[in-house]
């Protein structure tokens, strides 16, 4: 069930990432050109939030079925932190991750109370962001692209 459940969280990540570039970038670029907000902007936005918490999901129960769950009783949390390997897998990429799909999800119920495009525009622009920039940072990039 574990390797199912990591290949399953590395593959849907894959998709987390390309739709919150794409909603990020619309966002950008709209807000940029002073388009106006739309249905279609407004389904990239609900579909990135969507792939994200499936991800978060995936994410929780990979975490709690993991075998490197045991290192908090062999290791100790003193032990878990000097070694950068679990340090990451362990705290630094679930709690990053998290903040990040935070930052995801204020910015998509904050959109919506927005009244024009470029207010919505914005709000998305940052919040998506930053949730981008926080999640690009804790991705194990050497386990994920096989380094």
């Amino acid at each position: 069930m574990y390797s199912v459940l990591r290949n399953l969280h590395s593959y849907w990540a894959f998709l987390v990432l390309a739709v919150l570039i794409v909603a990020t970038v619309n966002s950008i670029i709209k807000l940029a050109n002073k388009k106006e907000y739309g249905p279609k902007d407004f389904r990239i936005a609900l579909f990135t939030i969507i792939v994200s918490h499936i991800q978060l999901l995936i994410g929780l129960i990979l975490y709690v079925v993991s075998p490197r769950m045991a290192l908090f009783s062999e290791l100790g949390m003193g032990g878990i932190m000097k070694d950068s390997v679990s340090r990451l897998y362990l705290i630094e990429h679930p709690i990053i991750n998290i903040i990040a799909l935070v930052f995801i999800t204020i910015g998509y119920s904050k959109h919506k109370a927005k009244l024009t495009s470029a207010s919505k525009f914005k709000t998305i622009s940052i919040f998506y962001t930053i949730g981008l920039v926080l999640l690009l940072s804790r991705i194990p990039w050497g386990m994920w692209l096989g380094f």
